[in-house]
């Protein structure tokens, strides 16, 4: 795989100014082609403000430009994807069963009851969640610790991860190759798309708490 960019050809170019996440993926890769990408992925997966629709469709542009084949930008950013979802699994794993009942016991507006019945949803519905879930933004990192949590077999959740994050990759990074100098536009509708999720997740979030305190005053003598 031709990794590395050549000395005669031209820097990648960014929307101005060249700061920031862009600039920082930009410069990843350039210099380390594949391997960079794959690095910033696995990144993104462990801190999901860092944006896989900027740096996949920068890749694929940089594939455009010969910096990187196709073959190569989708197999190191599978492989990124998939090594920053197994150190979240470890987390969960980690953290255990027990020690998420003893933490899920001290919080305020919250019933032994949900986490049991949110068990029982992941043991019926756990190889769905990790496939799809690589596919929405946002959830696509944090479906990993529950997978842990809940011990789901590593060779099925690596599996499932890698099957849902190449279908994700390869639509992000064959936008930004298609596009080329354009390949910003891609950031733009997938940011659109996480606002809209995240703004789903607060309202649901605010809808359980709101429910929980009604409950808790029909309690109440």
């Amino acid at each position: 795989m031709h990794l590395t960019l050549s000395a005669a050809r031209e820097p990648l170019a960014a929307p101005d100014p060249q700061g920031g996440v862009v600039g920082w993926a930009t410069g990843l890769v350039e210099t380390f082609g594949g391997p960079g990408a794959g690095a910033a992925i696995a990144l993104e997966n462990l801190f999901p403000p860092l944006p896989s629709e900027v740096i996949l469709p920068l890749t694929g542009f940089a594939a455009s430009q010969g910096v990187l084949s196709i073959a190569s930008a989708l197999f190191w950013t599978t492989l990124g994807s998939v090594v920053g979802a197994v150190v979240l699994y470890g987390i969960g794993a980690v953290f255990g069963r027990e020690r998420m009942h003893a933490w899920w016991a001290k919080l305020p507006l919250v019933k032994a009851s949900d986490l049991v019945r949110t068990e029982e949803w992941f043991a019926r519905h756990g190889t769905k969640a990790v496939l799809l879930g690589r596919m929405v933004p946002v959830f696509r990192s944090l479906i990993s610790v529950p997978a842990g949590v809940e011990r789901m077999p590593l060779p099925v959740f690596v599996g499932l991860t890698t099957a849902g994050s190449l279908v994700w990759n390869t639509v992000l990074v064959m936008a930004g190759y298609w596009l080329g100098d354009q390949w910003d536009v891609v950031g733009a509708y997938v940011g659109v798309v996480s606002r809209i999720v995240l703004a789903l997740a607060v309202v649901a979030l605010v809808g359980y708490v709101a429910m929980r305190v009604r409950d808790r005053n029909r309690e109440r003598p």
